[in-house]
């Protein structure tokens, strides 16, 4: 458990995730890693006082789709320019009834069902077995969860996440079958988080339900789901103006460890 505070909260969002700082002056920095470019520039500001870094995940003007976005250069980047923790806002569909359209999720767990994405920092030399049986930060969990509730903006907490390769939509026999096991479905949560934990790196998931997957009888359509997030943003920005300040505080976790006994 680390005795200090955070030093810098990144955020990775998705579409509609904008203007986020408070005002007074910003950086813009550009990056090269070992693993190439990530998405775009990181912009640098304040929220509450605490030092956010911010990357657009799928590029400017949404130009990269989920599976061929770097994911091992977008936090390999926001860790070095001093990020501790990593907050992601994603867009998933609802697998649930009790998760209509609009409802934020947090959720607690993730089943994999990518195909062909680098899914790993360590590919030779040193072998790390990181544990990934909680792969959410409790600390920043719990603090998002009290940000929900104080801004009118609740999360349905507790809910598995499947992550699956895109950038189609599920058929309908698909749907049915995550249905047995998950509870929301995207395209953008793997191999992020699992990269976060690589990196000793504080990950919490701020999702936002955006449509009724396919088994809801209806097939999805994009323009559904950009109505949707246009509706929330303003929603999901109150969201983050409480919660960022809140995320850099001391943390409670051992976020920090995960390399510890994991190399083999």
């Amino acid at each position: 458990m680390s005795a200090t505070a955070r030093r810098a909260v990144g955020v990775i969002g998705g579409s509609g995730v904008t203007g986020i700082f408070d005002r007074g002056s910003t950086r813009t920095h550009r990056v090269a890693t070992p693993w190439g470019p990530p998405s775009g520039p990181i912009e640098e500001g304040e929220v509450g006082g605490v030092r956010v870094l911010f990357l657009a995940r799928h590029g400017p003007g949404h130009t990269i789709p989920p599976h061929r976005v770097n994911y091992r250069a977008n936090v390999d980047a926001l860790r070095s320019l001093g990020a501790d923790a990593i907050v992601a806002v994603n867009s998933v569909g609802s697998l649930r009834e009790e998760l209509p359209p609009g409802t934020f999720v947090l959720p607690n767990q993730f089943v994999d069902l990518t195909k062909q994405r680098p899914t790993t920092f360590f590919d030779g030399g040193r072998v790390y077995h990181v544990s990934l049986a909680d792969p959410f930060c409790p600390d920043l969990t719990a603090k998002a969860a009290a940000a929900g509730r104080s801004t009118g903006a609740p999360f349905a907490e507790g809910k598995t996440y499947v992550c699956v390769e895109g950038p189609r939509f599920s058929t309908r026999a698909e749907s049915a079958y995550f249905r047995t096991f998950a509870d929301v479905i995207g395209m953008t949560l793997v191999p992020e988080v699992t990269l976060a934990r690589e990196r000793a790196l504080c990950y919490v998931c701020l999702a936002m339900v955006t449509d009724f997957d396919v088994w809801a009888d209806r097939p999805v359509e994009t323009a559904e789901i950009l109505r949707t997030m246009q509706e929330n943003v303003g929603r999901m920005g109150q969201v983050l103006a409480g919660f960022l300040p809140t995320a850099a505080a001391v943390p409670t976790c051992r976020c920090a460890d995960a390399l510890e006994n994991a190399m083999v």
